[in-house]
């Protein structure tokens, strides 16, 4: 449970620092709807973060399973797991720019690029294709030859 203590420090700091800021930058304080969340800003982003630390593939596992069960003391105000994917929306922004200022380090020069090619058309309809002429070329990969996107 340490880590996930120094995890919700760290993310909380992070949006005590952000949050003053990106409130400034919203084009209208309008006063929210509803009732206030239970879950702060930063419960919320260090539950989605956990989730990505674990094993579990399935986030509605993740929460019904482990984080209703094992981390209702941390989380004293845990809500449903409906109630929580409402939630989500509300923090991609600031966890965005967590993720982006926080986590990433500096670039050094050496980039990592997905390879995976996007197949546009199949080869016989090669010269019939125009959605993407000048853009899409072929290419051949271990797989065989397409037309598209490298």
């Amino acid at each position: 449970m340490d880590s996930l203590l120094e995890l919700f420090c760290h993310v909380d700091d992070f949006c005590k620092a952000f949050l003053p800021h990106w409130n400034k930058q919203l084009l209208s304080a309008r006063r929210p709807r509803g009732r206030r969340p239970s879950l702060c800003m930063s419960e919320i982003m260090t539950i989605l973060i956990h989730f990505h630390q674990s094993n579990y593939r399935n986030f509605k596992a993740f929460y019904l399973e482990h984080v209703m069960t094992h981390l209702r003391n941390e989380f004293p105000g845990l809500v449903s797991y409906n109630r929580f994917v409402e939630l989500i929306p509300s923090v991609i922004v600031p966890l965005t720019h967590y993720l982006r200022h926080a986590c990433l380090g500096t670039c050094t020069g050496i980039t990592f690029i997905d390879s995976t090619t996007l197949a546009v058309c199949k080869n016989p309809r090669i010269h019939c294709h125009k959605t993407f002429a000048g853009l899409a070329r072929r290419g051949k990969t271990s797989t065989g030859w397409f037309y598209g996107f490298i």
